[in-house]
Formats: C-alpha cells, sequence, structure tokens
C-alpha cells in the first residue's frame, strides 16, 4: 500500500478512534485511555521532525475539537512529536534505523516499543493531566491518573498491534 494513504488512513482512524470510543469511556479514578500519541510513533523514523510535528498538531486540534478541550491535546501531541527523535535517538539499534522503518512492535520488537512507548505515555499524561489541573497542590491526583492511564494506554497498544498487525512469517 501507498505509505501516504496508509498513514492517513491510520490519522483518521487515531482520531475517530480516540475523539468517538476512548474519550467516552467511564472508567473512574479519572483514568483517561489516550492511544492517539501511538500515530506519532508509528510515522517512519525517517519522517522530519517538522512534519512530525505538523501532523501531531493537527491530530491534536481535531481531537480537542471533538473533545472540547480548547489545546490540550493538541500541545501535548507536539511535546511527544518534539521529544520522538531524542527518544528515538536514545533506543536506537546498534547498526541504526532501516529507511521506512516505523515504531511498531512488529519492526522493533517488544522490548524497544514498550520501552520507547511507555516514556512516552507517561511524559504525554503527564503533561496532559498537569495542564488539564493546573494546581500542584492536586500533584498525587495527578500522578495517579498519569500512572494507570498510562500503563492502560500501553497495555491496549500492545492488544491492538497484537490483535490487527500481520506478523512477519519465517521462512
Amino acid at each position: 500500500m501507498n505509505p501516504f494513504i496508509k498513514h492517513s488512513v491510520r490519522f483518521i482512524l487515531f482520531v475517530l478512534l480516540q475523539a468517538l470510543v476512548l474519550s467516552q469511556l467511564e472508567l473512574g479514578l479519572g483514568i483517561q485511555i489516550m492511544l492517539y500519541p501511538l500515530y506519532i510513533l508509528f510515522l517512519p523514523i525517517d519522517v522530519s521532525v517538522i512534519w512530525v510535528m505538523i501532523l501531531s498538531f493537527f491530530m491534536g486540534i481535531l481531537i480537542d475539537f471533538f473533545m472540547n478541550t480548547f489545546g490540550l491535546h493538541a500541545s501535548a501531541a507536539l511535546l511527544i512529536a518534539y521529544l520522538r527523535p531524542e527518544l528515538l535517538k536514545l533506543f536506537a539499534p546498534r547498526d541504526g534505523y532501516e529507511a521506512f522503518t516505523e515504531g511498531n512492535i512488529r519492526q522493533m520488537g517488544y522490548r524497544w516499543f514498550i520501552s520507547v512507548f511507555g516514556i512516552i505515555a507517561v511524559v504525554h499524561h503527564l503533561y496532559f493531566f498537569l495542564l488539564e489541573q493546573f494546581k500542584f497542590t492536586e500533584l498525587l491526583y495527578i500522578l495517579r491518573q498519569t500512572s494507570l492511564s498510562a500503563i492502560l494506554t500501553l497495555l491496549l497498544a500492545i492488544l491492538s498491534q497484537v490483535l490487527f498487525f500481520k506478523t512477519k512469517k519465517i521462512t
């Protein structure tokens, strides 16, 4: 499939999934599953940071539009897009990344994915909830929200890849 079409379809699916399904889940304890940062990680590793930031901004602003959150998702998505290149360098394989490599379990493996997306989820959720609450008196509540939401987001990200991505066949 053409990479442009594939990533365009993923963009639309992640926005709709987040805005219409995941935002409607009431899990209690302030838990919010935010799976859309996974799209930012799924972009090919060799895409320039400017394009990643532009796509992240538009994804975040669309989700903000649907969820009426006034830029919270856009700013959190921009933060992740900005930090993405440094995280990818930090966890780069010894031989570097191949061209058109995507940051998914199938291409990078479980250990790499859990490490990188785990950090992305924690940073994204912490920033989002800090902006949402905007009170340091609620720090324990924010940390609880962040940890529980990031764990559930990471588990759902792994589950979605196991269920929906084809595994490589060894011949």
